[in-house]
């Protein structure tokens, strides 16, 4: 039985495929009489079925150890390409993760999608998405996780265009995708470049090549930008950020699993590639660069946004800045520690936002207020989410942020205060947004909003207990730091980082209006903020101007010079046929006179060196 369930280890993604299939019939109209119901409970079975094979094998590798699946799929001369999968605790365990979150989504989804049209295209695009999520983790070879990336930025693509007949959807949709095709292809890039210097694309031949590498410092740097620009891309990290926002237009069960477990992907493969990029200095000070630029300014950012969502995926886009920190300072272990417990409190906290928009039908915050009276279960859940998320002892993003303090106190200090500002800022944010939502009079929207119904309360108050209950799962792997090697000061600091910010965020004044301030400076501050820095307005004038300007240039050059010279010739052509037409005679002793001329001609020509 043990060989069943880790030797079939590589089912585990084909569950969520087999289920996305499964789906066809109502996703394409073929089957009408049942409703859609059907295909959504048949998803609901496979990813059920994932995570208890997904549990097997995990109860087997601690057992009997790590174990590698490995099939040759292409090999050419000195390369040969694998599909490799890697059975260990920790991709299990997160497999686990992303199967149960997976799960929980999609039940919330069944309340939150009830009265969809396209229930079953949903749950079939869901079953997409938990398939190529599981194969990236799993995955041991750098083929086959960039491969299944694709995959898994095409079913980005499908979710966040779901509701395509809004043209703020497609728009979305669109930019997501091709945002991510700008680090896919510099990935690529660095992917090709590894199997010529490697021979290989297995992880682990490539920990051995590293090893004896010898690359020019231009070289490595240039390896190591490549490999980074990908995951930069995936992880919503500056400048390829504005995508996570734009597709929090899709529907919010898919938004759930985005912001908790997609990011995490990406993030993971950068964390399986660090060995590599270590061969450059430089491509390690551009991760922690563009970590701390992203963590500081999405929590900036996060606090003037008044749509609900876009403002925790701005957060999101925060705590992936502090993993890409920590795996730029040579520290993996925080970085998954971070990941893992930011997944399940984020997770937690967009069921709660998801709750609030069905019920209320608006994500504006100016619209709401007052629903801590009329919805208990989601307030719980999103107070239990912003516990989970911040600095706050004894739950889970405490331990990464006590990890990364106490691994940067001595060395570097600046990235410490980096680590307490991000965390105060999300206190910030969390309060702020509790206060305008939950706290204060009721508005129009928010006057008649009763609790979800059972279909979603199920899944979040399931989360609520996961939650509360990470720092002990923490304990019983042995995750958590003993308390004789704890840094009191840095533990301390800390908890009074997430302390101010709640209290910041509970004494400044806000209006329901937020209304712009009529003081200039400060007006010029909200708008810096509320339009993230201006990032866009400034691609438009820098790399989309100047993409129109050579387009317009090529356009111009295939009208007026390609097509003027073919138009040219077409012009001569028809013009001489013209000029030739009332040349004719009628007589045909002169057809063959100018026969004979020309064909004398011809031969002249061609055999005057013999004369």
């Amino acid at each position: 039985m043990a060989d069943f369930w880790m030797q079939s280890g590589w089912l585990i993604p084909a569950y969520g495929l087999v289920g996305a299939i499964a789906t066809l019939p109502w996703s394409l109209g073929l089957v009408r009489r049942t409703g859609q119901r059907p295909a959504a409970y048949l998803n609901l079975v496979m990813t059920l079925l994932a995570f208890v094979h997904g549990v097997g094998a995990f109860r087997r590798v601690r057992e009997y150890g790590s174990q590698e699946l490995n099939w040759d799929w292409f090999q050419i001369t000195d390369l040969t390409l694998h599909v490799s999968f890697e059975l260990s605790r920790l991709s299990l365990g997160i497999v686990l993760l992303i199967t149960g979150l997976s799960f929980l989504a999609q039940f919330f989804a069944l309340g939150y999608l009830e009265k969809d049209w396209a229930l079953g295209r949903f749950f079939g695009l869901m079953g997409f998405f938990e398939a190529a999520m599981s194969g990236v983790i799993l995955s041991s070879s750098l083929f086959l996780s960039y491969s299944l990336l694709e995959m898994l930025t095409l079913s980005t693509y499908l979710l966040v265009g779901f509701w395509y007949a809004q043209p703020l959807v497609v728009t979305a949709a669109r930019d997501a995708f091709l945002t991510k095709r700008i680090g896919d292809v510099l990935l690529l890039m660095g992917m090709i470049a590894l199997s010529a210097f490697a021979g290989s694309l297995r992880f682990n031949d490539l920990y051995e090549w590293v090893k004896v590498a010898d690359l020019a410092p231009l070289v490595a740097t240039l390896l190591g930008v490549a490999l980074i620009a990908g995951p930069t891309g995936k992880c919503a990290q500056f400048p390829l950020h504005l995508w996570l926002d734009e597709a929090m237009e899709g529907p919010n069960p898919a938004s759930i699993l985005r912001n908790s477990v997609v990011v995490t992907c990406g993030a993971y493969v950068l964390i399986r590639l660090q060995p590599i990029v270590v061969l450059s200095p430089i491509a390690l000070d551009v991760l922690i660069g563009i970590g701390t630029i992203t963590a500081l300014g999405a929590s900036l950012v996060a606090l003037a946004q008044v749509d609900i969502k876009r403002t925790f995926s701005y957060s999101t886009s925060a705590y992936l800045g502090l993993v890409f920190i920590a795996v730029g300072t040579e520290w993996p272990g925080v970085a998954l520690t971070i990941l893992l417990t930011h997944a399940i409190a984020k997770a937690l906290l967009f069921m709660s936002v998801g709750a609030i928009i069905l019920t209320t039908n608006c994500q504006d915050l100016t619209e709401l207020g007052g629903l801590s009276r009329k919805m208990p279960a989601t307030t719980v859940a999103y107070i239990t989410a912003g516990l989970g998320m911040v600095g706050i002892f004894p739950l889970g993003c405490f331990w990464g942020y006590t990890l990364g303090i106490d691994f940067f106190w001595q060395s570097q200090p600046a990235l410490v205060a980096v680590f307490l500002l991000v965390n105060l800022l999300t206190a910030l944010n969390l309060t702020r947004v509790f206060r305008l939502v939950f706290l204060g009079a009721a508005q129009p929207k928010s006057r008649r909003a009763p609790e979800v119904a059972w279909p979603m309360a199920v899944p979040m108050v399931t989360l609520v207990g996961v939650t509360l209950l990470v720092p002990l799962g923490m304990h019983q792997m042995d995750l958590l730091p003993p308390w004789r090697y704890i840094n009191v000061t840095a533990f301390v600091l800390l908890i009074a980082s997430g302390v101010a910010g709640v209290a910041i965020g509970a004494a400044m004044p806000l209006s329901q209006a937020l209304a712009r301030s009529t003081q200039k400076p400060l007006r010029i501050l909200q708008d810096l903020l509320a339009y993230d820095f201006y990032t866009e307005k400034l691609y438009r004038l820098t790399v989309v101007g100047l993409v129109e300007r050579l387009s317009l240039a090529s356009s111009w050059f295939d009208r007026y010079i390609v097509d003027g010279v073919v138009n040219s010739i077409g012009l001569a052509s028809l013009m001489g046929g013209e000029s030739l037409k009332y040349s004719v005679s009628g007589r045909s002793q002169g057809y063959i006179l100018t026969i004979v001329v020309g064909v004398g001609l011809l031969v002249l020509l061609t055999t005057w060196r013999m004369w």
